[in-house]
């Protein structure tokens, strides 16, 4: 079982029109009291009670990965993203080649700003691509150019990445098949080592909520969303990607191991505003989640006061965790869930803690279930939300 780290960055220079996240604009002056905030945070971690609810004592916990997301990290200076990577390296035992990921907007980087985060100790970037069309880009609220992620990519690779990440939004109102063809084959060509894909949702609070409830924009078309995606499928595999989880392909040995962790339901710290995170226990209830306070301001004011920034959590019970690990799970196209995993975790047989869910899985052909492991259909990929829905409720609970 492996462990993340999550450092939320909660800046932006503007709010895209989707964006539901816990992000602001206008709070330049906060940057560095924030970052000093995060330090503090992920080293009081060491003293905090929550080492009772741990495997083992925390001076001996390992961690795998870091991810600065956001928001937009890449407003903070390099050196302030090295001296949190030291935080967390203090405070955790990590691999020295351990993934440490950073989401940027392509227009506010450059070579020399990408060769700074790389002496720092990042080594995977995660470019906001979304579109290659500029009247998607503007419906998005999206700052860039398309041109603009192609010289981060270029300054990437000039920088020494090896692992590069560009995200796509598909399924947005006014998207034509066309256009999307031509985003797809705009982002291969500039040869990302992983592509995440996402469907468009449309989140209360949102612009893009108002303008659709108002009738300014259309709602998305869920058919037309699925031939994108089937699309997706196609060129995707023809240009030699491995599609490991829904939304996400990969080059050969370039998976998030970060994101792999959560489709594991595995434990994560989050550190920041808005952060949250998942511990394991070794007794009952199974897992504890927490969360800290939203607000910059607040979440640094608390910190400097040496005041706790967790503003609540939930105990996960057995039935709930496993259901979870399902969910989750399923996610994974080609590991799926593995039986004996589930069984050394949960100290029941998956077979028999999910016997009509499975059947009903197959029955419906949307889950294919062998000795190895249980994972979704090809129709599956299309109707996950209908596969994993099986799993929300837990017949031995």
């Amino acid at each position: 079982m492996k462990t993340g780290l999550y450092l939320h960055i909660p800046f932006c220079r503007s709010r895209c029109s989707y964006c539901d996240f816990n992000t602001y604009v206008g709070l330049n002056d906060l940057f560095e009291p924030y970052v000093r905030a995060l330090q503090q945070e992920i080293t009081m971690l060491r003293a905090q009670s929550l080492i009772s609810d741990l495997q083992s004592p925390i001076s001996a916990l390992p961690a795998h990965t870091i991810f600065f997301g956001g928001g937009t990290p890449s407003l903070l200076k390099p050196e302030w993203i090295g001296d949190l990577i030291r935080a967390c390296r203090e405070t955790f035992e990590m691999p020295p080649d351990g993934e440490v990921t950073m989401e940027c907007n392509p227009g506010s980087v450059d070579v020399d700003y990408l060769r700074g985060l790389r002496a720092q100790g990042v080594n995977r970037l995660s470019f906001g691509a979304q579109s290659a069309d500029p009247a998607e880009l503007k419906l998005l609220g999206r700052e860039h150019a398309f041109a603009d992620v192609g010289a981060a990519m270029s300054a990437a690779r000039a920088a020494g990445f090896d692992s590069v990440n560009l995200d796509l939004i598909f399924g947005l109102p006014y998207q034509a098949p066309e256009t999307w063809r031509r985003t797809m084959d705009a982002a291969l060509a500039l040869q990302p080592d992983h592509v995440s894909l996402y469907a468009l949702t449309i989140e209360q609070g949102t612009p893009m909520y108002d303008w659709t409830r108002r009738g300014d924009v259309p709602c998305p078309d869920p058919d037309a969303a699925a031939d994108m995606y089937d699309y997706a499928e196609r060129a995707m595999g023809d240009a030699g990607f491995i599609h490991y989880e829904i939304s996400n392909w990969c080059k050969p040995g370039r998976a998030c191991e970060h994101n792999l962790i959560y489709w594991r339901n595995e434990p994560y710290y989050g550190f920041g505003a808005g952060a949250h995170s998942s511990s394991i226990r070794l007794r009952l209830p199974l897992s504890r989640r927490w969360w800290n306070v939203r607000r910059p301001a607040d979440y640094v004011g608390r910190i400097q006061r040496g005041e706790s920034v967790e503003m609540g959590h939930e105990d996960i019970d057995l039935a709930t965790s496993r259901g979870e690990t399902m969910m989750m799970g399923l996610r994974l196209l080609e590991e799926g869930v593995s039986p004996a995993r589930f069984a050394k975790r949960y100290g029941m047989p998956l077979d028999q803690c999910y016997a009509g869910e499975l059947r009903e899985g197959m029955r419906l052909g949307l889950l294919d279930v062998s000795d190895a492991c249980v994972r979704l259909t090809g129709r599956g990929h299309f109707l996950s939300n209908q596969a994993l829905m099986l799993f929300v409720a837990d017949p031995q609970h």
